[in-house]
């Protein structure tokens, strides 16, 4: 086999204590690992990076339309009882802009995960989040919810997420098994008839369709915490879910063959993993509309910093996720204050030329 996979037990006086996935190197391709950093390296590099999330949250939580000294954010979130604050500062923190930042990094959190599992999962380095449909299916039940007046724009998108790709894994599955190519295709094919029907009911309508726009766009413009509630504990749970298949999703880089070869249940596992990651960005679409370049940077740039290994990357690209949309959320509020540029835009605005920046420059898996 051109690569394989082995168990590899550590060395230990008292045993063998844990087991990890080690491999042969593929010729001109870089094993998942072989751009590892070392393992004492790995735990610092979580701590900055989650030094930096926490700072960017403060500093969400701090400018704005109204700019608030850092010293009272922190006291509003540790005491938001304390007499001496100003009321305005702790409804400012609390009310207005702590759910729209932890919403950002939960959004940001499951696309990169999302994104993570995909490119595992078609051996792509091109895969996003919504590679099969999420977001055709969650942009046509926005639409169809806002044109109805229905108050429940949120939940048709989700819906409407769940569905598309489900859609997308029934047609796959025509003539046997749900191959990562049929599912590709499926996805575009249905992807592009969700578009057109959108735009054709945009076309067909004589109503105001800002709302429609905004959606289409992405954004966090008044969300507040009944959207966290409902999408954090998905997003969180299933990061969980994805993690806990990190040797499946390493086995997966390596191709099919190895991967049945080392006893993996090629079915069962591409439908876990597209079950999991839809869920999540239905979850993040249905609360933020379509946001593009996150799922897709964030993947890249933790296995530059961790490595291929599932077990690093996931948790890696899930807080550089969080990270990035926290600071383009900031951003994209206040860099025009009082207009708000929708996030969306903004993340695509600074992701595509970054992005072929790290083409330029040659980054591992583009080689």
């Amino acid at each position: 086999m051109a690569a394989l996979r082995r168990w590899v037990d550590r060395d230990d006086p008292q045993g063998p204590r844990s087991t990890t996935w080690a491999e042969e190197p593929v010729p001109g391709r870089h094993p998942a690992r072989a751009d590892s950093p070392s393992g004492s390296r790995i735990p610092g590099l979580f701590l900055l990076v989650g030094g930096g999330l926490a700072a960017a949250l403060l500093l969400g939580l701090a400018v704005g339309p109204v700019t608030l000294p850092v010293g009272q954010v922190v006291a509003a979130l540790l005491r938001p009882e304390d007499p001496a604050l100003s009321r305005t500062t702790v409804t400012i923190v609390w009310d207005l802009r702590l759910a729209r930042s932890l919403l950002a990094l939960a959004i940001g959190a499951g696309l990169a995960a999302s994104g993570s599992a995909y490119q595992a999962l078609f051996r792509n380095p091109l895969a996003d989040p919504y590679i099969i449909g999420a977001s055709g299916g969650a942009a046509l039940g926005a639409t169809l919810a806002i044109l109805l007046d229905s108050p429940t724009v949120t939940g048709a998108a989700f819906l409407g997420a769940l569905a598309a790709v489900a859609v997308v894994y029934l047609l796959a599955q025509a003539g046997g098994p749900a191959s990562a190519v049929n599912l590709i295709l499926a996805g575009a094919a249905l992807s592009t008839l969700l578009a057109a029907t959108v735009s054709l009911l945009m076309f067909l309508s004589d109503r105001d369709l800002m709302e429609v726009f905004a959606w289409l766009l992405g954004g966090l413009s008044g969300r507040s915490w009944p959207h966290l509630q409902i999408t954090g504990p998905l997003v969180l749970l299933g990061i969980g879910a994805l993690w806990a298949m990190a040797r499946p999703l390493d086995a997966l880089t390596f191709g099919e063959e190895t991967a049945q070869a080392l006893g993996l249940h090629l079915a069962w596992v591409r439908t876990a993993l597209v079950a999991v990651a839809t869920l999540i960005t239905a979850a993040g679409v249905a609360s933020g509309g379509i946001i593009g370049f996150v799922g897709l940077l964030a993947p890249h740039m933790a296995r530059s910093l961790v490595g291929g290994g599932h077990g690093h990357q996931l948790p890696m690209a899930a807080l550089l996720g969080g990270l990035l949309l926290v600071l383009a959320d900031t951003l994209a509020r206040t860099v025009m204050a009082p207009m708000e540029l929708p996030v969306g835009v903004l993340t695509s605005l600074l992701g595509a030329p970054f992005f072929l920046w790290l083409l330029r420059r040659g980054a591992p898996w583009a080689r």
